[in-house]
C-alpha cells in the first residue's frame, strides 16, 4: 500500500505515523509519502517519523516531498491535513470576530467560515491531482476542517471522499476507561454535523451484555458527566444526550466570548507548543511521539485514520462515526448534504446507518448550521462579498444583516491574501 499524507508537515504527523507502527498488521503500509511546501518542516518530520519506523521494525519507506504529483502518484488513500494561512490565520479566525461580539474560533462561526473559504479551494486543488495521478480506486481521507463543508466540497466535485473527525473516538475511548472495557464495546449513538453533534446513547457491552449507560450517568454522576462535556447538568438532563465540546459555543456564546476576550488564543497556544515539539523533532536521538504532542489536540487522531483506512482498504464491513453524505438518515436535510453518524465501512463504499429521529431542539439547530454550510460552500467555491453576507447572515451565531455586512468587511480585511478573487 502506498499512503500519502497532504500536509505532511504538520506536527500531527508523528501522532499519525505512531499509530501506523502500532497497527501495522490492520493497515500494512510499504510507502508513506509526507507532502509539505515547507522544507524545513518537511524534513524534520521526515526524519523523526523514519526513526519512529525503525524504533518499531515497521518495513515501511517513508518519503518526503514537495511535488504534490510524485506523491500522489499511484496511491492507494491520500489523507488530507491541510492548515492553509498556518496559526497566524488561525489567530485572526480567534480574534477578528471580537470586534462585533461574536465569538472566534476555527471551525465555528465567522472564524470557521473564513477557514472553508481559505481551505476549500486549495483542497480541491490538491483532489484534482488525486484524481489524475492515484489510482482509479484511491480514497481522500480528509482530516482539514471545517470537515463537514470540505467533505461535502469533495463529494460535490465527484471524488471518493470521506470525513474524518476525532471528537467520536474520544467519547469512545472516555467511556472505554471508565467502564474497563475495550474501546471495541463502547458503541455511541452519535448524531449530528460535524462539531456539532450530541451522544444520544452510550452503549457498553460487559459479560456478553450490552447496556445503554447513558441513563445511569445522567442520573447518579450528573455533576461530573456535565463537567466532562463542559455543560450545564440541567441542559444534559432536558436533552438527556451529551453535547461535544463544540456546542458550548452555541449553548453558552456569552460566557465563552468572555472567556476568549481575555485569555490567549488556541493558536497562541498551539504556536509554543509547536516550537518545542520540532525542536524535539529536530534531536536525532528522538524516535517516540513526543509528550508535548498530547497537548497539541488531536487525540486518537491516528487510531481512527487507521481504522477507516483499513476497513476502506481491507473490506472490513465494520460500523465508525463519519461524515458522509446524508441520503435520508436526517430527513429533514438534503440527501447530498454531510452529516456525522455512525456509519458501515467497506472497499465498496460508505452507508450510514438510521438513526432515530432528532427532538426539535437539536433539529432546529441542526437544521439551521446545515443552511449556512450549503452558503459557506456556495461562497469558498465561487467566491464574492454577497455570497459572504449571505452566508453569515444565516449562521446562527451572526443572523443580523448588519453585523453580518460588517463581519464581511473584517473577514475580507483579514483574509485578503488567501482570498485571489478578494485582492
Amino acid at each position: 500500500m502506498k499512503l500519502t499524507v497532504v500536509g505532511g508537515g504538520s506536527t500531527y504527523t508523528p501522532e499519525l505515523v505512531d499509530g501506523f507502527s502500532r497497527l501495522r498488521d490492520e493497515l500494512p503500509i510499504d510507502e508513506l509519502w509526507l507532502v509539505d511546501p515547507d522544507p524545513e518542516r518537511r524534513e524534520l518530520i521526515g526524519g523523526i517519523s523514519r526513526r519512529m519506523f525503525a524504533r518499531a521494525g515497521h518495513p515501511g519507506r517513508i518519503h518526503v516531498t514537495d511535488d504534490l504529483r510524485a506523491g500522489v502518484e499511484d496511491a492507494d488513500a491520500v489523507m488530507f491535513q491541510l492548515r492553509v494561512g498556518g496559526q497566524q490565520a488561525r489567530h485572526g479566525d480567534e480574534t477578528f470576530p471580537h470586534a462585533l461580539c461574536c465569538i472566534g474560533q476555527e471551525t465555528t462561526g465567522p472564524g470557521g467560515f473564513a477557514k472553508a473559504l481559505r481551505t476549500v479551494p486549495v483542497v480541491l486543488e490538491a483532489a484534482e491531482m488525486v484524481r489524475k495521478y492515484a489510482k482509479p480506486d484511491a480514497w481522500i481521507v480528509d482530516f482539514t476542517n471545517p470537515v463537514g463543508i470540505v467533505t461535502r466540497a469533495l463529494l460535490e466535485a465527484g471524488h471518493r471522499a470521506v470525513g474524518l473527525c476525532n471528537v467520536a473516538i474520544g467519547f469512545q475511548r472516555r467511556y472505554a476507561d471508565r467502564y474497563g472495557v475495550d474501546p471495541s464495546a463502547v458503541r455511541l449513538d452519535h448524531v449530528g454535523l460535524n462539531h456539532l453533534t450530541w451522544e444520544r446513547g452510550v452503549h457498553v457491552t460487559r459479560g456478553g451484555v450490552e447496556e445503554d449507560v447513558l441513563p445511569s450517568l445522567l442520573r447518579d454522576h450528573l455533576d461530573e458527566t456535565a463537567v466532562s462535556v463542559h455543560a450545564d447538568p440541567r441542559q444534559l438532563v432536558m436533552q438527556q444526550a451529551l453535547p461535544s465540546y463544540y456546542l458550548r459555543y452555541y449553548y453558552a456564546h456569552d460566557e465563552v466570548l468572555r472567556e476568549q476576550l481575555f485569555e490567549p488564543t488556541r493558536a497562541q497556544i498551539v504556536y509554543q507548543t509547536e516550537r518545542a515539539l520540532l525542536t524535539k523533532y529536530a534531536d536525532p536521538a528522538v524516535d517516540t511521539k513526543p509528550v508535548e504532542l498530547e497537548s497539541r489536540g488531536g487525540a486518537y487522531y491516528s487510531d481512527a485514520a487507521v481504522n477507516v483506512l483499513a476497513s476502506l482498504t481491507t473490506d472490513r464491513g465494520d460500523t465508525q462515526v463519519l461524515n458522509v453524505r446524508n441520503d435520508g438518515t436526517m430527513p429533514f436535510l438534503p440527501d447530498d448534504h454531510v452529516i456525522e453518524v455512525p456509519t458501515v465501512v467497506g472497499s465498496a463504499g460508505l452507508r450510514a446507518l438510521p438513526i432515530d429521529p432528532l427532538p426539535a431542539d437539536m433539529q432546529g439547530l441542526v437544521s439551521h448550521v446545515a443552511s449556512y454550510e450549503r452558503l459557506a460552500l456556495e461562497a469558498a467555491v465561487h467566491g464574492g462579498r454577497d455570497r459572504i453576507v449571505r452566508a453569515l447572515l444565516a449562521h446562527p451565531l451572526v443572523g443580523q444583516f448588519e453585523k453580518a455586512e460588517r463581519m464581511t468587511d473584517l473577514l475580507l480585511a483579514e483574509n485578503a491574501e488567501h482570498l485571489a478573487w478578494a485582492r
